[in-house]
């Protein structure tokens, strides 16, 4: 085990290691998780269709929203699989669990945007 001692940085610099910190997680969740590159590519269209549509600035506002929630989860459920996946490659029943309640809260969050587009644009 290492002794390295983690230096907690505040003000100014904290806001910038952060920032920089979640650019890297978007960035790697770009280029190597298929999931969020699929949701990432339907946000932009769904995004530019919501743009064009004559609605309210709040409804587009909540279609957007609706849609970074599909990413959060996404974000959330892979968290999971690779702290799962760094503990241990090998088969244990929580670890699936674990995984499998990630992957429902995705689904859960895609319920949740139908049913806001429902809600805004068809009801």
């Amino acid at each position: 085990m290492s002794n390295k001692t983690v230096k907690k940085r505040q003000g100014l610099m904290r806001l910038i290691f952060t920032l920089n910190h979640s650019f890297n997680g978007l960035k790697w969740m770009s280029r190597f998780e298929a999931a969020f590159q699929q949701e990432l590519a339907l946000f932009s269209l769904l995004g530019v269709f919501v743009w064009l549509q004559e609605i309210a600035l709040s409804d587009k506002l909540l279609l957007i929203a609706s849609l970074l929630f599909v990413l959060f989860a996404e974000l959330v459920n892979t968290a999971v699989e690779v702290v799962v996946d760094r503990i241990g490659r090998e088969y244990h029943e929580l670890s699936g669990l674990a995984k499998d309640i990630a992957s429902a809260s995705v689904f859960i969050a895609m319920l949740i945007t139908a049913l806001i587009w429902w809600a805004v644009l068809w009801a």
